[in-house]
């Protein structure tokens, strides 16, 4: 059996800035066709903002499929945005797109981040959501946080955690992630960079499982790593607002859902033990846990099993 891949280039049917409160201009995209099966496309990060190559995730014969960049990223603005930026500032958001839309229920489609957010929104609003798509399952657990930004990761990476460490000075590297916000605060822009580059380059070079140089630079990019690090490190350091294990303790909100959990078994990023926690707390969900693959989407048997789960969930299989 040919493993799948994304659908040819496309071009959005529409495309727009919403404003929803706070000082907040959200860019979004439609693509596919208008008035097939809802959609919404949920970027990692957060503050990673969505690429093109996203709307090929989905037939666009099949699908109406709307993709936004969160508060602070990508296209919307203001740009490496802090103020009113938390995950249930972004489920208002879904809820305001999903008006402007004007659709009762869409299929809701998140990786790494994306995870969290879809769980968060499905959780808040189980009847607004028709089937969910997840990939690289992550809950916003402190033991997820250190694993990846602590100690953990690190022991595999240990020629990309030096670089990730060179910012920070010995005595501050206890607690990484507060070292960091303190940098990526700063008002000093060459101190804030330098500290943004390291924290998104970390990322870049450690979520595929053989080296991707091409993915890993595009981590590198002043504007991406700027709104990609701070407004993650802003998460984290705040627990993404959720109370710790909320995610997996109310699964059943999931009841009734279908869903498909799709992982890869040597993921650096979010280890598998994240997606077998929510595997176990939702049976109504199918579960792949993908050999041979690490956190990107773009690996070729996680992407297999994302594209058979849009085409199932819009008729096609």
């Amino acid at each position: 059996m040919s493993l799948r891949s994304l659908y040819p280039e496309i071009e959005p049917h529409a495309s727009g800035h919403l404003e929803v409160g706070d000082g907040h201009s959200i860019y979004w995209e439609r693509s596919g066709t208008p008035g097939a099966k809802p959609a919404v496309f949920l970027h990692g990060g957060p503050g990673g903002g969505f690429s093109p190559a996203h709307r090929r995730l989905f037939d666009p014969k099949l699908y109406d499929v709307l993709l936004f960049d969160q508060r602070g990223c990508g296209k919307s603005k203001p740009h490496a945005s802090l103020e009113a930026n938390t995950t249930w500032h972004l489920v208002a958001d879904m809820e305001r797109l999903r008006e402007m839309m004007g659709v009762e229920k869409w299929m809701v489609f998140g990786g790494s981040w994306g995870s969290t957010l879809a769980l968060a929104y499905a959780e808040k609003h189980p009847d607004r959501v028709s089937e969910l798509v997840l990939r690289g399952i992550f809950t916003m657990q402190r033991s997820e946080i250190d694993w990846y930004y602590q100690r953990g990761a690190s022991l595999f990476f240990p020629d990309k955690w030096e670089c990730f460490l060179a910012p920070i000075p010995e005595a501050e590297r206890g607690d990484l992630v507060s070292a960091f916000r303190k940098r990526l605060t700063s008002d000093d822009r060459e101190v804030r960079l330098e500290a943004a580059k390291a924290w998104s380059q970390w990322e870049g070079g450690t979520i595929t499982l053989l080296p991707a140089p091409a993915l890993a630079s595009a981590f590198g990019r002043d504007a991406f790593a700027d709104a990609f690090a701070r407004i993650e490190n802003h998460y984290f350091v705040h627990g993404g607002w959720m109370e710790e294990g909320q995610l997996i303790r109310d699964a059943g909100k999931l009841k009734g859902i279908p869903g498909v959990i799709v992982q890869g078994r040597y993921d650096m990023a979010t280890p598998p033990a994240t997606a077998w926690a929510l595997h176990k707390a939702w049976p109504d969900a199918e579960f792949h846990l993908i050999e041979g693959a690490g956190h990107a989407y773009s690996e070729p048997g996680i992407l297999d099993r994302l594209i058979r789960a849009t085409d199932r969930f819009g008729g096609k299989e």
